[in-house]
């Protein structure tokens, strides 16, 4: 019997931990990209939960429309997200540094660093 009450606490916390990895990501997201051919940029990243509780959202270079993303791989300590930008597909992949920080590169290529934008509650 102290066996299945274990086994159940655990199948619990494990389903539990893997929810909680996805509701990490949801947000908006300051991008900073160093070292890009046009110098470093500011982007932002915004992060859903979308239908059946699946991760959507939208990538945003500084003075260009949202583009949407085209797919999203999820983690528990990383993401990587897809989207087209110049008619080029292109990826970042970002880990987790702490509660509101992330870490990664832009196609392996370009350091990625991320902050969570903190949404103030309307007065």
């Amino acid at each position: 019997m102290m066996f299945l009450f274990t086994a159940a606490i655990i199948a619990l916390s494990t389903s539990v931990n893997a929810q909680d990895s996805k509701d990490y990501f949801v947000g908006k997201w300051d991008i900073l990209t160093e070292g890009t051919p046009s110098g470093d940029a500011h982007s932002t990243l915004i992060l859903k939960k979308g239908e059946e509780g699946k991760l959507t959202g939208t990538f945003q270079s500084e003075g260009k429309e949202p583009t949407k993303l085209t797919r999203l791989e999820v983690n528990p300590d990383d993401i990587t997200c897809y989207f087209v930008a110049s008619g080029y597909d292109v990826y970042i992949w970002l880990e987790k540094i702490d509660e509101d920080t992330m870490e990664g590169t832009m196609m392996d290529m370009f350091d990625c660093y991320a902050t969570r934008i903190q949404i103030k509650d309307k007065e």
